[in-house]
């Protein structure tokens, strides 16, 4: 269910770009480049198949982001419409905006916190859950074919290198979290 493309012929080979660099720029070390532009480059092609996979689904990637921020909320998988801008590190009015598309598509519901009339609930529907688990199960193949070639103690050694290197990143920069809003 893989789907096979060729490199971009726009885009150099891994060792062209170090070549590339390291004749621009001499106190390069190519193996830390090598691991760092795959990495790179590995992470814009997943995320290339995973909007693909959404896009199949009917939904984008900002509705999977509240879908899954929801889901690992844990049953009755809902929250407030400020926390969740807060976990995806959105403004209220941007939140407002995919909330507001999200429950026309009928993928969440807002309804008036029972305790208190005052504060709202998001919640995930049957059919905002249904898309979640065939985006899990589509991501699930997926990803499965990526590692295909490695054997059960080779994607534990990655893992664990992967996961060491994410701490380290993570302490050098601890107000990150993944998000841009620093940047623009």
């Amino acid at each position: 269910m893989s789907e096979t493309t060729e490199p971009d012929p726009d885009e150099p080979s891994l060792d062209e770009q170090i070549a590339a660099y390291q004749r621009e720029f001499s106190d390069l070390d190519p193996q830390v480049e090598q691991v760092v532009s795959a990495l790179g480059r590995l992470n814009r092609r997943m995320n290339v198949a995973y909007g693909r996979q959404l896009a199949a689904l009917g939904i984008s990637n900002a509705e999977w982001e509240v879908l899954k921020t929801l889901v690992l909320v844990g049953s009755p998988y809902r929250l407030g419409p400020g926390e969740l801008a807060k976990r995806l590190g959105l403004t209220p009015a941007a939140m407002t905006h995919r909330i507001d598309r999200m429950a026309a598509e009928g993928l969440v519901t807002r309804d008036r916190d029972e305790n208190n009339r005052v504060r709202v609930i998001v919640e995930v529907t049957d059919e905002g859950r249904a898309k979640w688990l065939e985006a899990m199960r589509m991501a699930t193949v997926f990803e499965e074919d990526v590692l295909q070639d490695l054997s059960g103690d080779e994607r534990g050694v990655l893992s664990d290198l992967l996961i060491r290197l994410l701490r380290r990143v993570e302490e050098a920069q601890p107000d990150a979290d993944g998000r841009l809003t620093d940047l623009s």
